[in-house]
């Protein structure tokens, strides 16, 4: 039984270091390098402004491209130093003939449809210019996105820029639209310290940018590309930073069943990641960052989901011993389990009825983000999930929220 409890409460341990103990962590340590001088941002020369390239790849984005384009247009940038590319291979619903009607847009296509990073594989040897800016069709980005990017491009150590998602807030009184929003808010928090302490782990691929010479072609099987790629960037001695300022904003999935078929494949890219970004399990070489990493991405899509599923017996069994209903610290925290997936499920009972309260919306949110990991899981272990496009039904919002 001694053994039993030495492994629940290191369960418990890694589970809360996950969600909330990382975040903890890393408030303190950027608290101590502050009061130590250690976190002086860099300045550069305030006249950086060199010529960027907007990158989109599109799969019949007809009803998207006339405010993607405007809204690429209208940022606040010198548009003589911005080139807009477009890659609509296998898009077969007019998208590539209706771009060539917008001056300064260059399309590239083809019939074939080979998935996402095919096309950025391919449109990327058409990028000229130093800096290539990667946004999706369907977003809008802040009138400032491009100059907040390029700012951070001014330190030579900066091999990549994320800029944040935000979700429109109109739906946020819907389980998926709260939740996202809610854990979007906490991740771009994250992201700011992660990337004070050294360096941000992985892009959001609503709005990245690189320097376009650190592009290396990626597998084309590739689930996270935007993961993939900015994270390749790091271990070639670069860093990645971020910028809240610099945004793209969409809106919310349509319901908890768009949410869960975006984040199956999202979890099924971060097993595959993994394996793939194994070299960064060498803490000797990649130091910080390896504990970046591990801390804020591994644990959450491999070990953290499984401890979920298995403290559950392991509780039970403790619970009993000292007595299920003794108020014990087992059978409380038992109970406590209980309830908050008891939570979970009637949340996604009553979502399925268009009844939603929001005190359930976190408990029915953190279920759907672990149930998506171990679908993911099998989706990787059986190689069904396609690179293709497989776009989740997004909702309608009027106001963006971090």
């Amino acid at each position: 039984m001694e053994v039993l409890k030495i492994v629940f409460w290191v369960s418990l341990f890694i589970i809360f270091y996950s969600y909330l103990g990382y975040g903890i962590v890393l408030f303190l340590i950027i608290k101590v390098r502050r009061i130590l001088g250690l976190a002086k941002p860099f300045q550069g020369n305030e006249d950086y402004e060199p010529e960027v390239t907007l990158f989109v790849t599109a799969f019949n984005e007809k009803d998207f491209l006339d405010q993607k384009v405007k809204n690429s247009q209208s940022l606040d940038y010198p548009q003589d130093k911005v080139t807009q590319i477009w890659v609509t291979d296998g898009s077969d619903d007019g998208t590539p003939d209706l771009l060539k009607n917008y001056d300064g847009v260059k399309v590239y296509h083809k019939d074939e449809r080979a998935g996402k990073i095919a096309a950025m594989n391919r449109g990327v040897q058409f990028v000229k210019t130093p800096i290539v800016i990667f946004s999706d069709a369907n977003t809008d980005l802040g009138k400032n996105s491009i100059r907040e990017i390029v700012r951070l491009f001014r330190n030579p150590k900066v091999g990549c820029v994320s800029g944040e998602k935000r979700i429109y807030s109109k739906d946020a009184d819907s389980a998926a639209g709260a939740g996202e929003g809610m854990y979007w808010k906490y991740e771009s928090q994250l992201k700011k310290w992660d990337a004070e302490l050294y360096s941000v782990v992985g892009a959001a691929g609503e709005l990245f940018a690189i320097r376009t010479k650190l592009w290396q072609e990626v597998e084309k099987d590739t689930l996270l590309d935007d993961f993939i790629i900015s994270l390749r960037v790091a271990m070639s001695g670069y860093t990645i930073q971020y910028n809240p300022e610099a945004y793209a904003i969409e809106t919310a999935s349509a319901n908890v069943k768009e949410e869960l078929k975006r984040k199956v494949r999202i979890s099924a890219g971060g097993i595959q990641s993994v394996v793939r970004l194994r070299a960064l399990f060498n803490f000797f070489k990649y130091g910080t960052l390896s504990f970046q990493y591990v801390s804020h991405r591994v644990l959450r899509w491999t070990l953290t989901p499984l401890l979920l599923l298995l403290i559950i017996p392991m509780n039970y069994v403790l619970a009993q011993n000292e007595g299920l209903f003794s108020f014990g610290l087992f059978s409380i925290l038992f109970w406590g389990q209980v309830l908050f997936y008891t939570a979970a499920l009637l949340g996604w009972f009553l979502e399925n009825r268009q009844i939603r309260l929001k005190i359930l919306f976190i408990p029915y949110y953190f279920f759907i983000m672990n149930l998506s990991v171990y679908l993911g899981f099998a989706r990787y272990i059986k190689g069904n999930q396609s690179v293709k496009w497989e776009r989740a039904k997004r909702g309608v919002g009027t106001e963006a929220v971090a």
